[in-house]
């Protein structure tokens, strides 16, 4: 994959089977990303939104979201596991996604590559900012995503 800053960056996304996660604030070229992928019917994820869908819902995971907020915590890190698990194991093997602030740890990196693993799926990229998490580029360099990794400017 060539750099980000690269205008023609995202030409090399081809179908709705891609699977791509944004680690960092992409900036400006983030909305030409999306606007690519959405041209290929590519589901834009990301563990905000599933909070929010969940906390609308009023489900007991929402129910659980909406009381940290009101404190003013963060939603836990245990909570946005099971919110992300609850999408990725709903979603079709084969559909292309484009995930947005996640994996936001090391250990969500960790146990987010044992869901791909558990159902036999790899990543098409792994885009990252140059305010992403040192540690999570450097796993996912590890993973043997080396030319997916793509640090750009913020």
């Amino acid at each position: 994959m060539k750099r980000a800053e690269d205008s023609s960056t995202f030409s090399s996304i081809a179908s709705a089977k891609e699977k791509i996660i944004v680690l960092g604030q992409m900036g400006p070229l983030f909305a030409d990303l999306i606007a690519q992928t959405r041209s290929f019917s590519i589901e834009h994820v990301s563990p905000a939104t599933l909070v929010q869908q969940e906390i609308s819902r009023r489900t007991p995971q929402g129910q659980q979201a909406a009381a940290a907020i009101q404190r003013g915590s963060a939603v836990s890190e245990q909570l946005t596991l099971a919110v992300l698990r609850k999408w990725f194991w709903a979603r079709k093997p084969d559909a292309g996604f484009l995930l947005e602030d996640f994996p936001a740890t090391l250990l969500q990196a960790k146990v987010y590559d044992e869901w791909l693993e558990a159902r036999g799926e790899n990543l098409t990229a792994v885009l990252s900012a140059d305010s992403a998490p040192a540690e999570i580029v450097t796993h996912y360099r590890t993973q043997g995503l080396p030319p997916g990794v793509t640090r750009t400017a913020a």
